[in-house]
């Protein structure tokens, strides 16, 4: 099974591990429980486990939203403090890790502190709790020729893994995996794969570079895609053009069409008080659109102009580049699954390490990227051994500093003939590129990881596992980031901190099942830095166990790129030589970001708002890698502000995570606000009492850039 569900040792309850996600969270009841495995069948909405109790409570350490059905799936009512009378309830509790549904027969009350949820029964009865992860798994894989032309059939299948074709599918546990894609002499489709009929057809010429822009579209409208000459929306009775600007056009009517559907989706089976719907500038009957079918409400959809829109839309999550390559098919489902915009550019700026310096100082998107190596201080060196006399990028060091007497004194970023590319800049948080080339400032996305993402099977341990290598002595200051990990007691890591490992000892690390590795230490064309040898992994036969990395060492991308293609998820690494400091902040940040329920693409691009020399990292591999889960579901991130003497400005950014995709709802825990918003978005608030405010901030640990910069609840004193 994917979810185990344990008695607590030390407390009544029960302890939940979701082994696909590596979550793990406890239910608290008032009494010692023995669970007792129970049909799924008993619940509303399917499950992948249940179990049975006797208890009067349940409670979860987390504020969450209660949400009860009567005994035929009904909604009753939705909130955090309530009272229902004897009867047959179906209760869920969101967010939690998992899908967490409870069913029985009594009355209850539902109440909330700062920290907690609870659900209290009239008297002691019998609980079914079901939990279902969040996980989600392709109904299949549908083989096709990769012409475009052939391939439209393929693409015109992926929405077939929508529940409901309501406003509803917003939801990210309402969307479903895409079936995958893979080359075959002609179409086979397996018999479970059933299309949906929605009204839609997508035009577009019968090539990769406009097809590719349109899978997100395809998957999320159900649509039909066929050839044409001009590209093109339409539904019954209407047309949406789709040029000039078809990449730009393709994104805005995702944007728009989501953030109208989030919107409509408060008329159905959850009538949340949104923020977006209670502040929309747009005076539409979203009722009406609810009750309408999916290609008619569509239609009108778009007849609304897109600049009227636009002010309201949140920063979007996700830009993918997809070369218009027939090997680049496979990856179309999972970029279609994260609702990316995507981009399918013919050409690309190739980037050459300039002689002697290296690719690994870059500007932010929009100003000039041009390669330029990173200076050293005096007293600074680099990650990357050299030889006794040998100099890092920008600076000198001594003989002593760099370990590998022998290795070269070439600094430029990964081998010589390494392909950098520099993709056009994107207003998404996150960017991903998937072809050949090392992207710069972008996510190098494998087909092998992104199917590693799908793979369930159970583990033996129920704990998550950091391991902190060091095979640096001048690099223990950030061997000390272990301690960064842990803090948390919704999550139990399990922490090792290990130094100076030998080839055959580092061999043994990378073949085990840790769930993030944190390496310190030397990287070179040589590959890893042990005490003895180099163990370069591009040439090793290993079966890498180790799920996901941060290579904190100077030209890591080979060997990350290497850890992916032998089985890990993703990891981040460096493409040039990184001078110790500044890459021992960023590994401190990275860290506790992790801890705090970041994805790798999201935990980077925070990291470089702290850090310009962040732009000298990439994530390999799946972006979407997380380790673990925050209380809050979502991540998130506090910008607060110094506005008057006991006030604070504070703006909230909520992300998405593999738990809490795009469309899911977030709050915030402040008596001020009392709308939900979804995810992405932006919660703003004004004049915020410092008292207030410091109480949200002990709920958990955040990171807040306070004043421009990067602090964490857990040491900021607001004065």
């Amino acid at each position: 099974m994917s979810i185990d569900i344990d008695p607590l040792l030390d407390d009544a309850g029960l302890t939940v591990t979701d082994h696909i996600e590596n979550t793990q969270f406890e239910v608290y009841t008032d009494r010692a429980v023995e669970p007792v495995t129970t049909p799924g069948d008993a619940h509303y909405f399917p499950v992948d486990a249940s179990v049975t109790v006797e208890t009067a409570s349940v409670e979860i350490p987390r504020v969450a939203v209660v949400e009860t059905r009567s005994g035929d799936g009904t909604l009753l009512t939705r909130g955090d403090s309530y009272d229902m009378p004897a009867d047959t309830y179906h209760v869920g509790i969101d967010p939690a890790p998992t899908k967490l549904y409870l069913a029985f027969d009594s009355g209850f009350s539902v109440s909330t502190t700062d920290r907690t949820t609870r659900i209290d029964l009239d008297a002691p009865a019998a609980v079914t709790l079901g939990f279902r992860s969040l996980h989600q798994v392709p109904a299949g894989t549908i083989e096709t020729p990769t012409d475009p032309e052939s391939l439209m059939d393929a693409v015109s299948l992926l929405g077939s893994a929508l529940q409901t074709t309501s406003p509803e599918r917003s939801f990210p546990t309402l969307r479903g995996h895409p079936p995958l894609i893979e080359p075959g002499d002609e179409l086979r489709v397996p018999d479970r794969i059933e299309p949906l009929d929605s009204g839609i057809r997508i035009v577009v010429p019968p090539a990769y570079e406009y097809l590719y822009p349109v899978v997100s579209l395809a998957y999320y409208f159900s649509a039909d895609v066929v050839p044409g000459d001009a590209p093109r929306i339409e539904g019954d009775g209407w047309s949406y053009p789709l040029e000039p600007d078809f990449e730009r056009r393709t994104a805005q009517v995702l944007r728009q069409s989501f953030h109208f559907d989030c919107l409509a989706r408060t008329e159905g089976f959850y009538p949340v008080d949104l923020h977006e719907r209670e502040t929309t500038a747009l005076d539409l009957d979203w009722g009406r659109l609810y009750d309408l079918p999916l290609a008619e409400r569509l239609g009108e959809y778009l007849a609304v102009p897109f600049d009227r829109v636009e002010p309201e839309l949140p920063q979007w999550t996700l830009t993918t580049d997809v070369r218009p390559d027939p090997e680049n098919v496979e990856m179309l489902p999972f970029v279609a699954g994260e609702l990316s915009i995507v981009r399918s550019p013919e050409t690309v700026t190739p980037v050459t390490a300039s002689e002697g310096g290296g690719v690994g100082f870059f500007r932010g998107p929009g100003v000039d990227a041009t390669p330029r190596p990173a200076s050293l201080g005096p007293d600074e060196f680099v990650r990357g051994a050299t030889d006794a006399g040998g100099s890092g990028s920008g600076g000198t060091t001594d003989a002593g500093v760099s370990r590998g007497a022998d290795a070269s004194t070439d600094h430029s970023a990964v081998p010589a003939d390494a392909d950098f590319v520099q993709p056009e800049s994107v207003d998404t948080v996150e960017h991903a590129w998937v072809g050949d080339g090392v992207p710069l400032d972008a996510n190098k996305a494998t087909l092998d990881a992104y199917h590693r993402r799908l793979k369930a099977g159970t583990v033996e341990q129920s704990r998550i596992s950091v391991l902190v290598v060091c095979n640096d002595e001048q690099m223990r200051e950030e061997g000390e980031v272990a301690d960064l990990y842990g803090l948390r007691d919704m999550v139990q890591f399990d922490i090792e901190v290990r130094h100076d490992l030998t080839r055959a000892e580092m061999r043994d690390v990378l073949e085990s099942d840790v769930d993030f590795l944190h390496y310190v230490g030397h990287v070179d064309h040589r590959g890893m830095q042990c005490t003895d040898e180099y163990l370069d992994l591009t040439d090793e036969d290993l079966d890498v166990g180790v799920s996901a990395f941060l290579l904190n060492a100077c030209q890591s991308y080979r060997q990350g790129e290497a850890l992916v293609h032998r089985g890990s998820r993703g990891g981040i690494v460096t493409l040039s030589d990184v001078a110790n400091s500044p890459a021992t902040q960023l590994g401190h940040i990275i860290a506790r970001l992790m801890n705090s329920g970041f994805n790798l693409r999201t935990a980077l691009h925070v990291a470089k708002r702290e850090l310009i020399t962040g732009h000298q990292y990439i994530v390999v591999g799946d972006g979407a890698t997380t380790i673990c889960q925050n209380r809050s579901g979502v991540a998130v991130v506090f910008n607060i502000t110094d506005s008057t003497s006991g006030y604070c400005d504070l703006s909230t950014e909520f992300y998405p995570n593999r738990n809490h995709g795009v469309g899911s709802l977030a709050t915030l825990n402040l008596d001020t606000e009392t709308l939900d918003y979804y995810v992405p978005s932006r919660a703003d608030s004004t004049d915020v009492p410092k008292n207030k405010l410091e109480n949200l901030l002990s709920l958990e640990l955040i990171p807040i850039f306070h004043n421009e910069e990067l602090v964490w609840s857990g040491s900021l004193t607001l004065d």
